[in-house]
């Protein structure tokens, strides 16, 4: 079971990366968000499932996040299921547009990284569920901004 959690919280091994790594994490995500989408696929393009994925997410990367942080310690870099999890968020209910996926990249990234206004205080929980919800608070944040630039419409 030790071998899924390290699965699961490096996203594949992609928290093995030296540096970087949340940001590589969070990059891969936008690109499997907007590739899931062409071709007609409707589940993926209602933003019901895209909400039901993001929450799966979730639960996942707390269970696995808990589990590893015993093992490497309090919110180490190499778990980066939050990264994945916070970003899913992000771009929940946005139109298929890259322009926006860079966008919401941006967003994510300075709001994860800053962790202004109480993002911060929820790494506090503690546990699998203070390493992943300080990354979705980052993920509302950047989702309500993103929201407005796709009020506006610029492309």
């Amino acid at each position: 079971m030790g071998l899924v959690h390290r699965l699961i919280s490096t996203c594949l091994g992609i928290g093995y990366t030296p540096k970087g790594g949340g940001s590589l994490a969070a990059a891969l995500c936008c690109i499997v968000w907007y590739f899931a989408w062409p071709g007609g696929n409707e589940h993926f393009r209602n933003g019901v499932f895209q909400v039901l994925v993001t929450a799966f997410i979730l639960v996942i990367g707390a269970w696995s996040a808990g589990k590893m942080e015993r093992e490497w310690g309090e919110d180490s870099y190499r778990i980066v299921i939050d990264e994945i999890a916070g970003m899913s968020l992000t771009l929940c209910f946005v139109p298929h547009r890259w322009q926006y996926m860079v966008i919401g990249f941006l967003l994510f990234r300075f709001f994860d990284i800053a962790k202004p206004l109480g993002i911060r205080k929820m790494e506090g929980l503690g546990g699998g569920w203070g390493v992943m919800m300080d990354d979705m608070l980052a993920g509302v944040y950047s989702s309500l901004l993103l929201q407005i630039v796709v009020l506006i419409k610029p492309w």
